[in-house]
């Protein structure tokens, strides 16, 4: 066996073309076969025997040698590895002509136990598992066709021959390099190898196990199908048979084909088609399965000249092409060889599966058989009709520009397809194309149609008939609305006010009214609506229109569709009408005749005027058209029903008034309500009449007064809407020019309201939207209570003033302030419960906590909501606001921040404060001074409540009938409440933390100045009663407390100095929450709550005023001094050090003078004196001179230090002199 390597290019080989040589048996090779479809292998035929090399063994053998036979140069012996392989010796047969390896196959149970009775007979035993077999199948004689069976692992290993012959050549290898270097050689070993007889191995005996045995028939050639179940069969009699190899059976045979050539053609499906098999609603059909694949064989007769192809076993021939005589078929079988499971998924077939070389005409023919053909004969005219619309789906995607040929085409194309479900596939198709004109889908319809009624009235298909008759209706009706609104009429003369009024049976007083209100919503309603490119109000192409509708017993009905495209659709119907450009009753009559559901008009019409609101309202007499429209539509029939009366509430009505609670357009929404109320009011009177003439003559009737139940919700509905178009008024008014930082949270856009919206949003959504549009516009809450005050009759002219230089104060005054107050005041009056002062200020306390707590950095919103806290005037909503704020925002970021400074000792810095608070040190020294002012108004509102009761929360009529969440003011008086002491303990430690920030004080643990007691009762349920500390202090304790209070007060007074100083920077520009905190005072008041003399506190107080040579504050903490007899003595020794400057640090000649006439004691005293420990030695000797006289006036004659006094008092005048 030789297995030989050739060359395609035009150079000339490099090396032998025999790459592997291996004579395996000796006879000569009958046929040679690739097998790729599975596992790879050759199989090569001799006379008797079969042998198969594997495939993948074989590819790596070759290359192999074709890496060596590139490494060789000169004569150099290349030695091949030896090919895995193996045999078998055919048996029980006469001669064998071609053969085909199946590859292996596992027998089913059934057919296992089949075998091996016939096998062995009835007590035959079987194994468990079914074993794995090769199959091989041969043609030739007796028997024609035979089967065999080799059961894997009944030869040798593939791989045994493989180590043989590596251990054989490493022994000799081994050998002949030990005598090269012993020196000695054998004689034979250097003559030439004499030639032997390669040694050739048994082959392994195998039985044929059955065949079809036609001692006449002889077989020629046998072609395996791709996928192995099949093969195709040439005998001497001219037949072609076909084989079922699984089971061994001949399925089926063509006669008259002497000399054939055959092989096969695989087709795979496209899912494409199948997706567009619409009407097989089968189970089974999924479109998004596999694809399905068919094999077709094809037969060459070269004697008739004749390629034929033929659908395997039952299937029918779908092709036949005549050529030439001298033609050959090639049929490869296979593809590239040494592909493993992986590199196979991504290769693609051969260019050609098979292929008909005519050497006449010098051309290579192909087949292509579409997967179509494969179907039966039921499904193949589907299929036809499948490819129909695809070439119809091709025409209209053509670039053909003559409509009447794509007419005409369209039309032979649908009248050709078999199928109704095909035919109205392909009549949508048209239907929905955009580049078909109308006249050509109504020419193409009607055609169809009018083909259809010809047929015998059995052939029908009623469903097709009536689809065709309806989407001509549709068409019909959409021409003659396009030529309404192509007409152009003369437009009437807008009406006057008075008309309008008259319409809407207004007063003319509730018409102005009506006027001012929307001229406001307006001119504040800047917002723009969205409108996509390319579109029209009033066109609408043909095909959207045919998607949008759909008829319905007779009926035409609105699909559900988006806003958008109902919008669109009501454009195309009313938009002409409602602007006067066209004939309304024209409009109302084509749709009527059209048998379109009037409810459906109604919804149209609604969702149109409710998205066109910026154009309706530069549009007045819009209103007028929406009347007549309204009114015709409600005289269609079905539209009211018959049986309706004045005490029922009609559907049609409350259609309309959902669609306005529904509508975020408050303003094309009111004006809606009040044409419906209108035109509603107008019919009752009409039915009122007829019932009116009804009665007896001389009865009272002219009393009688037309009531409905739909007339009374026509009035709620107004009154909701005209309060909605009220607060959405207001929400959309902002401030035009504000100078101040806007955070991110404040820029974010309200969203717009509706009535739903608010009947949704319980008894506090009024407040809360007004609350959150408050937080936008960042407003104080003067500007709240300046409108609330402006509205009530009984205010006076001084306090308006009084609150109007208040409200200027602040930064948001500026030109658009009055408007913003003039709506609050209208907002007010129309919300008198919903909107009152003190529920308006507890929802924007809480918006502005809820916004600080998603940004804590936003200290300024903290502390407006503390602002709007104290606003609020009834202690008992204010008390239940602060203590939910504390439990909700506040305890859980104040007990970090407590742990924090105690571990730390000091004021912590920013990355500190960041990790454990969530917020820099800047915004948590405003957080902590809010926390003591929450819970100062939480003290005072206890306190307060005492003395006042819980308001009464009420509702306006309108509202009546909100659900939704409990509001903000309902949970706050239902809470508990709280244990003064508890809160007044909680107080005390918010001030230290404070104080420890706000002066950043070192080496101070806050948790320190309290026993364990203290400690434990921190951040407790501000309502529980907890184990508070009482009695007398550890004196460690209190000497901590007192040592801290002092630092406190000398880092308030550093801090007021150091202000003074720099006085382009003021106190409150770098603290603005500050708010003028007196901070010395606030130390007393500390004092007292941790058992400190407060008097010690004024003292030190008043000594670092004088200190710091602020002695005009310091006269002023004098007086607050208990102890004065101490307070002078230590001010004298202050006034001694400042002497003591004067006189001997300045080193003037004067000051020499001086010290030398002083008494000997005053002198030693004065220079005992450490000018050092003053803060401000730049005082002026006339303010030391007046300092000693009040230490003189202070200290009793008595006193130790009293004559003392009197000789400073006699040098500081000669000083001053």
């Amino acid at each position: 066996m030789k297995i030989l390597s050739y060359s395609l290019s035009a150079e000339p080989m490099k090396f032998p073309g025999i790459l592997v040589s291996q004579n395996r048996f000796c006879q000569i090779i009958s046929k040679a076969k690739w097998q790729c479809y599975g596992n790879e292998e050759l199989s090569i035929l001799y006379p008797a025997a079969i042998v198969t090399i594997d495939g993948f063994s074989l590819f790596q053998s070759l290359r192999a040698c074709r890496n060596q036979v590139a490494r060789a140069s000169g004569n150099e012996n290349v030695q091949p590895p030896p090919l895995a392989y193996k045999k078998w010796g055919l048996q029980d047969v006469d001669t064998i002509v071609d053969h085909a390896s199946i590859g292996i196959m596992t027998l089913s149970p059934f057919d296992q136990m089949k075998t091996a009775s016939n096998i062995g007979g009835y007590n035959a035993a079987i194994k468990n598992n079914p074993p794995a077999m090769s199959q091989y199948v041969t043609v030739g004689s007796n028997p024609f066709t035979g089967f065999f069976f080799a059961l894997e692992g009944s030869s040798q290993p593939l791989l045994s021959h493989v180590a043989l012959a590596v251990a054989s050549k490493l022994t000799s290898a081994l050998f002949n390099a030990a005598s090269g270097w012993l020196g000695w050689k054998s004689k034979h070993e250097e003559e030439p190898a004499q030639k032997q007889k390669p040694k050739v191995e048994p082959a392994t005996p195998l039985a044929v196990r059955f065949g079809l045995p036609d001692s006449r028939r002889h077989g020629e050639r046998i072609c395996l199908s791709p996928c192995n179940t099949l093969a195709a069969v040439t005998d001497a009699f001219g037949r072609v048979i076909l084989l079922d190899v699984t089971r061994g059976l001949a399925v089926r045979m063509w006669k008259g084909y002497r000399d054939a050539e055959v092989g096969w053609i695989q087709t795979v499906e496209d899912l494409h088609e199948r997706e567009t098999e619409k009407m097989d609603f089968s189970p089974f059909g999924n479109a998004q399965g596999p694809s399905r694949v068919a094999q077709f064989l094809v037969i060459y007769a070269p004697r008739r000249g004749i390629l034929e192809v033929w659908s395997t076993q039952q299937g029918p021939r779908v092709g036949a092409f005549n050529v030439g005589k001298y033609c050959r078929l090639l049929y490869p079988g296979y593809k590239i060889m040494g592909l493993n499971n992986v590199t196979s998924q991504g290769w693609q077939p051969q260019t050609y599966q098979i292929c008909l070389v005519d050497p006449i005409s010098e051309s290579v023919k192909t087949v292509h058989v579409p997967f179509h053909l494969a179907l039966s004969d039921k499904k193949s005219e589907r299929a036809k009709d499948m490819h129909l619309v695809k070439k119809l789906n091709a025409l209209l995607k053509a670039k053909t520009s003559d409509p009447d040929l794509i007419e005409a085409e369209a039309k032979e194309l649908i009248l050709d397809i078999k199928y109704p479900a095909t035919k109205k596939q392909a009549l949508e198709s048209i239907l929905t194309s955009e580049r078909v004109p109308l006249s050509s889908l109504t020419n193409i319809t009607q055609t169809l149609m009018d083909n259809l009624k010809k047929q015998e009235l059995e052939c029908v298909d009623e469903g097709l008939l009536q689809f065709c008759a309806n989407k001509l209706k549709l068409l019909h009706l959409y021409e003659l609305v396009n030529k309404l609104n192509s007409q152009s009429i003369r437009k009437d003369t807008p009406p006057s006010d008075n008309d309008l009024a008259k319409l809407l049976r207004l007063e003319e007083k509730d018409f102005h009214r009506l006027q001012t209100l929307l001229e406001n919503y307006k001119k504040e309603n800047t917002q723009t609506p969205v409108q996509f490119a390319g579109e029209k109000d009033g066109v609408l192409s043909v095909k959207m229109f045919l998607e949008y509708l759909e008829y319905e017993k007779d009926m035409i009905n609105v699909k559900n569709m988006e806003d958008g495209e109902y919008v669109a659709l009501g454009s195309f119907f009313f938009w002409k009408c409602l602007c006067g450009e066209s004939s309304t009753e024209e409009m109302c009559r084509v749709l009527e005749s059209a048998h379109f559901r009037p409810q459906g008009l109604l919804s149209l019409l609604l969702n149109l005027w409710l998205s066109k609101e910026k154009d309706i309202l530069d549009k007045p007499d819009s209103v007028s058209c929406l009347h007549t429209m309204l009114s015709l539509l409600s005289k269609m029939k079905v539209a009211i029903d018959e049986s309706w009366d004045t005490q029922s509430v009609s559907p049609w009505w409350q259609q309309m008034r959902s669609a306005c609670v529904q509508s975020e357009s408050n303003a094309a929404a009111l004006l809606s309500a009040h044409v419906g109320h209108s035109v509603t009011a107008q019919i009752i009177d009409s039915v009122t009449e007829k019932k009116s003439s009804q009665i007896t003559v001389g009865s009272d009737t002219e009393s009688w007064e037309a009531l409905s139940l739909d007339s009374e919700y026509w009035k709620l509905l107004l009154k909701q809407l005209e309060d909605c178009l009220i607060l959405q008024t207001l929400l959309h008014s902002k401030v035009s020019n504000r100078t101040k930082r806007v955070s991110s949270l404040q820029t974010e856009p309200l969203g717009r309201l509706s009535v739903k919206k608010l009947l949704e949003a319980g008894k506090g959504g009024i407040a809360d939207t007004v609350a959150k549009w408050v937080f936008k516009q960042g407003f104080s809450p003067l500007v709240l209570d300046l409108a609330q005050h402006r509205n009530n009759a009984d205010s006076t002219k001084e306090s308006m003033e009084t609150h109007t230089n208040i409200s200027l104060e602040e930064p948001e005054a500026d030109a658009g302030l009055e408007t913003i107050l003039e709506l609050l005041q209208l907002a007010y009056r129309q919300f008198p419960c919903s909107l009152k002062v003190d529920v308006l200020h507890a929802h924007c306390c809480w918006e502005y906590v809820v916004q600080w707590n998603k940004d804590p950095e936003e200290a300024c919103f903290l502390i407006r909501s503390i602002d709007h806290l104290r606003s609020i005037i009834n202690a008992h909503v204010q008390h239940g606001i602060a203590l939910m704020m504390w439990n909700t925002f506040i305890v859980k970021r104040l007990s970090s921040a407590t742990y924090l400074m105690d571990k730390v000792g000091k004021a912590p810095k920013d990355r500190l404060c960041r990790r454990d608070v969530g917020m820099g040190d800047t915004a948590m020294t405003a957080f902590l001074g809010c926390c003591s002012d929450l819970l100062q108004t939480l003290l005072e509102a206890d306190v307060s409540s005492d003395e006042m009761q819980a308001p009464v929360l009420d509702t306006e009529d309108a509202w009546m009938s909100v659900e939704g969440p409990v509001s903000i003011v309902e949970l706050a008086l239902e809470q508990k409440r709280i244990h003064y002491p508890l809160v007044e303990h909680q107080f005390v430690l918010c001030m230290i933390l404070y104080a420890i920030m706000r002066f950043s004080l070192r080496s101070v643990k806050p948790l320190s100045l309290f026993d364990s007691k203290g400690k434990n009762a921190f951040f407790k349920d501000l309502t529980s009663i907890q184990l508070l500390p009482s009695g007398d202090m550890d004196p460690n304790v209190l000497s901590i407390r007192q040592q801290f209070l002092v630092r406190v007060v000398s880092a308030a007074v550093q801090t007021l100095c150091s202000s003074q100083k720099a006085k382009e920077v003021s106190e409150e520009e770098l603290f603005p929450f500050e708010k003028g905190k007196n901070w010395p005072t606030l130390a007393v008041d500390l004092a007292q709550y941790l058992q400190v003399s407060e008097d010690v506190v004024r003292r030190h107080y008043a000594c670092e005023l004088y200190s710091y040579g602020m002695d005009h504050l310091g006269e002023e903490a004098f007086l607050q001094v208990t102890d004065k007899e101490v307070l002078a003595s230590q001010l004298l020794v202050l006034a001694g050090q400042r002497l003591a400057f004067a006189l001997l640090h300045t080193q003037t000649k004067e000051g020499m003078e001086v010290l030398a006439r002083l008494p000997p004691t005053l002198c030693t005293w004065i220079k005992a004196m450490d000018p050092q420990e003053l803060q401000n030695v730049e005082v002026p000797i006339a303010t030391t001179a007046k300092l000693v006289t009040k230490v003189i006036e202070h200290l009793p004659e008595n006193h130790g230090q009293y004559g003392l006094a009197l000789n400073l008092i006699e040098a500081v005048e000669a000083i001053a002199s």
